[in-house]
C-alpha cells in the first residue's frame, strides 16, 4: 500500500506549478491563465526517509527502494463546476480512490498573477471548492439512491443503506461535507464509503501556497485559513510553489542550505509527505539485505501478518513469526549479526504490532 493524495483547487492558485515541484517531473502545464491543466496529471513521488540511506550503507545493500506517495493534480475547479462549469468536474473520479486531498488555496498578493475571481481571498476560495466537492458527492449519492430504491422491491435488506443514504442526501444539501456526518462513521456507514468513494469524507490538508515573504512570517492570509483549519479539525501547511520550483535538481546538501536560507529545514514535498502521513496513521517499517533496504509503508496498529501482505500475500496467508530490530538498535549495533548476538533481535508472534522503524524479517510457509 502506498498514500495517494489528489490535488484540488481554483484555477491559477498555483497547483500546477506545485505538481511541478514536487513531482520534479514538467508534466504539467504551468501558465498564467486559468485551466492550463486540461487532463489529470499522476505522478509517483519517493518518500523522503533518512533513515534508508544509514541502512543501505550499515547493510552494504546494492537498491535503496523507497516508499511512494502517488500525487493526482486535476484541472482548476470553478462556481458552477459540479454543473459542467470549467473543465475540473471532468476529473473528479481521478480524486475519489485518492486516501487525503490537497486543497491548494492562493495566500500571495500579486497583481501579475490573475486570480479568476478578480481578488485574493483565501477562504472565499475554499468555500467555493468545498460546495462543488459537496455537490460532486451529492449528485454520486442521488443516483446510488435512485438505483437502491429500485433494488429495494426484490431486497427489503437494502433498507438500512437506502434510508442512510436519504439522511447523507439531506445533510450533504445543507452544505456540510460528508465526513461531518456522524452515522456514517460505523459499520455501515463505511461499507457505504467504500461504496461511493466519498471526497468530502477524506481528510484536507490546506496547501497555502505563499510568496518568499510569507515562508518567513504568517501574513494575513495564513492567519486566516489556518484558523479555519483549525475550526475544522484539519490541516494547514505553508508551502511556497515557485521555491519548490527552485529546488528541483539541487543536491541535497545545497537544497538544505537553501531553506536554511529562509529559516525552515523542510522542503514542501517533506511537509505535506509528513502530515499526510500523520493525518492519516501510516508508518513505515523496513526490511533490509544485501540485495535492497525496502521501505513498507502500513497503518499504525497493523499486527505483524497484516504489515506482512503488504510484500505478498503469501507472506500475510502463511506467517510463521517476525524477527524484529528495532531501528535504533540496528544503527547501534551496526548489522543483523550482532543485534542477534546482543540479544536485541526480538522473535516475534501473530499478535506483534509493528512500530514505526522495525526493521523485519518474515518467516512463512504457504
Amino acid at each position: 500500500m502506498g498514500l495517494s493524495i489528489g490535488i484540488v483547487g481554483l484555477p491559477n492558485v498555483g497547483k500546477s506549478t506545485l505538481f511541478n515541484a514536487l513531482t520534479k517531473a514538467q508534466n504539467a502545464q504551468s501558465a498564467n491563465y486559468p485551466f492550463c491543466t486540461i487532463e489529470p496529471n499522476k505522478a509517483v513521488v519517493p518518500v523522503p526517509d533518512a533513515r534508508l540511506p544509514k541502512l543501505q550503507e550499515l547493510a552494504g545493500s546494492q537498491k535503496l527502494i523507497q516508499a511512494t506517495v502517488d500525487f493526482i493534480d486535476i484541472a482548476g475547479l470553478v462556481k458552477g463546476a459540479s454543473k459542467g462549469e470549467g473543465l475540473g468536474n471532468q476529473f473528479l473520479a481521478n480524486i475519489r480512490e485518492a486516501d487525503a486531498i490537497l486543497h491548494v488555496v492562493r495566500c500571495f498578493e500579486n497583481d501579475d498573477v490573475v486570480h479568476v475571481d478578480g481578488s485574493v481571498d483565501p477562504v472565499r476560495d475554499i468555500e467555493v471548492i468545498d460546495t462543488e466537492l459537496i455537490l460532486a458527492d451529492l449528485q454520486a449519492v442521488e443516483r446510488k439512491a435512485e438505483r437502491l430504491a429500485k433494488q429495494l422491491k426484490g431486497d427489503k435488506k437494502l433498507g438500512p443503506q437506502l434510508d442512510l443514504l436519504q439522511t447523507l442526501t439531506s445533510h450533504l444539501q445543507t452544505g456540510k461535507p460528508a465526513i461531518d456526518l456522524p452515522e456514517l462513521h460505523g459499520e455501515l456507514g463505511q461499507e457505504l464509503r467504500k461504496d461511493l468513494l466519498l471526497i468530502t469524507f477524506k481528510p484536507v490538508i490546506f496547501g497555502m501556497n505563499v510568496d518568499e515573504d510569507g515562508i518567513v512570517h504568517d501574513n494575513d492570509h495564513v492567519l486566516r485559513v489556518r484558523q479555519l483549519a483549525s475550526a475544522r479539525g484539519a490541516r494547514a501547511v505553508k508551502i511556497s510553489a515557485r521555491m519548490e520550483e527552485e529546488l528541483v535538481g539541487l543536491s541535497l546538501e545545497e537544497a538544505h542550505e537553501f531553506l536554511a536560507s529562509y529559516g525552515v529545514d523542510e522542503s514542501g514535498l517533506d511537509l505535506v509527505i509528513r502530515t499526510g502521513y500523520e493525518m492519516l496513521g501510516l508508518i513505515s517499517y523496513f526490511t533490509v539485505g544485501p540485495k535492497e533496504v525496502h521501505a513498507w509503508t502500513i497503518h499504525q496498529g497493523w499486527k505483524a501478518p497484516q504489515a506482512a501482505g503488504v510484500i505478498h500475500t503469501d507472506f500475510e496467508r502463511g506467517f510463521i513469526r517476525a524477527e524484529v530490530i528495532a531501528y535504533a538498535d540496528y544503527i547501534g549495533h551496526g548489522s543483523e549479526a550482532k543485534c542477534r548476538a546482543a540479544g536485541v533481535l526480538r522473535v516475534e508472534g501473530k499478535e506483534y504490532v509493528l512500530q514505526d522503524g522495525d526493521v523485519v524479517h518474515f518467516l512463512f510457509n504457504v
